[in-house]
């Protein structure tokens, strides 16, 4: 099976999340790698969010990728999100960019050493809930510590010439405003507004969102490089705001009970995105003093992180897209992954992927034949490079 034929069928083995059930597609992938005689254990949790990771002794370097996509709705998609196809060069479907097109191109390139007679020395990691947070994936198994290597290849959609080698922070809350009812009549005299509560809190991050983070001069040319592929990629001009500012995004607000009471009670999720050079100890200290009587739930906190580039797993990764494309340049990421988890815990990690950028978490998601292709001549270079 060539790595396009695979993506289409992992694609076609439904694994939204929520609900975020993958036993099917956990067991699809443990079958491929029986028939190589690669040696795996399924580590399962409650609803069927099962894991994957082989067991072969003495692993130099951990591949890893998440096998959970985010829901699709068909309604406005070219061809059905959920049936692999594959058409004018590209498989479709969601999942295809994040990140079924990588994981395929994972196994096909262990596959194609172990055909030619070379014993890859890697552990595969295959993980499920990253999409919410990586409670019963990534996480997991760092606190069972089954994940040997210390050294890490995230197979994440990035640019084709740009390994991502850090990200910025992530702080998720999940917050409750209360307020006094009253007339709305007699509003703001009389009353006490939840909902205007939760807008004096964004209005304090607005203010936050202002201030440009300065940067350590180690740091600024990878800045420069991240803010040149956005401009390249989303056509964003000064893409480098969005790795010095804090970005936030109020998610999700309900509240109120009718149009004349004032507010009594408001509900946000709220996203915010750290840059390197932010404290989140001050963030926390101003969104106390902004909204002292709401009740907040930190649900995900990370700090920013980065892997050296001096790292053997950087330069590995650079010296096959090098050879591959020509060119290598690492870059930062603006988003979250799985890989925070795992640099907390001391593990050097690179994201390097095939996908469609422009269409990740989007509507007729999809992944280039070539771009996957090049993906397994890639990791096959590292995984050779790792294998002694």
């Amino acid at each position: 099976m060539d790595v396009a034929r695979l993506a289409s069928s992992l694609i076609r083995i439904r694994s939204e999340n929520p609900p975020g059930n993958t036993t099917e597609i956990v067991a699809f992938i443990a079958e491929f790698l029986d028939s190589l005689g690669v040696k795996n254990r399924i580590v399962s949790n409650p609803d069927g969010r099962d894991n994957l990771v082989t067991t072969e002794p003495g692993p130099q370097l951990l591949l890893c990728g998440h096998v959970d996509v985010v829901p699709a709705i068909p309604d406005d998609w070219l061809y059905d999100p959920f049936c692999g196809t594959i058409a004018d060069g590209y498989v479709w479907g969601r999942g295809a960019t994040d990140m079924k097109g990588g994981c395929a191109a994972l196994l096909v390139a262990c596959r194609d050493l172990i055909e030619s007679g070379v014993e890859p020395n890697v552990q595969f990691a295959f993980v499920c809930d990253e999409e919410t947070g990586g409670e019963h994936g990534i996480r997991s198994l760092l606190a069972e510590g089954l994940l040997k290597p210390r050294e890490c290849l995230i197979a994440e959609p990035t640019p084709r010439t740009s390994p991502a080698i850090g990200q910025k922070g992530l702080y998720r809350l999940d917050i409750s405003f209360r307020g006094t009812p009253g007339h709305s009549s007699l509003y703001p005299l009389v009353g006490r507004s939840a909902i205007m509560a939760a807008f004096d809190l964004l209005g304090y991050l607005r203010e936050v969102h202002a201030h440009q983070f300065p940067v350590d001069e180690d740091l600024q040319p990878l800045i420069s490089q991240s803010a040149a592929l956005f401009r390249e990629i989303f056509g964003i001009e000064g893409g480098d705001s969005i790795l010095t500012r804090v970005m936030f995004n109020p998610g999700r607000i309900e509240g109120g009970e009718k149009a004349n009471i004032v507010a009594e009670q408001c509900r946000m999720d709220l996203d915010i995105r750290v840059p390197w050079g932010c404290l989140l100890e001050d963030l926390r200290r101003g969104i106390t003093e902004h909204a002292p009587d709401a009740v907040v739930r930190e649900v995900d906190v990370a700090e920013p992180t980065l892997t050296p580039p001096g790292a053997r797993v950087v330069r590995t990764v650079c010296v096959e897209v090098e050879r591959v494309y020509g060119t290598a340049a690492p870059f930062l990421q603006w988003a979250a992954s799985d890989a925070k988890y795992l640099r907390d815990e001391g593990f050097d990690v690179v994201e390097y992927g095939p996908g469609e950028i422009t269409t990740l978490h989007a509507v007729d998601e999809r992944v280039s034949i070539e771009q996957l292709e090049r993906a397994v001549d890639v990791y096959r270079g590292v995984i050779r490079a790792y294998s002694g």
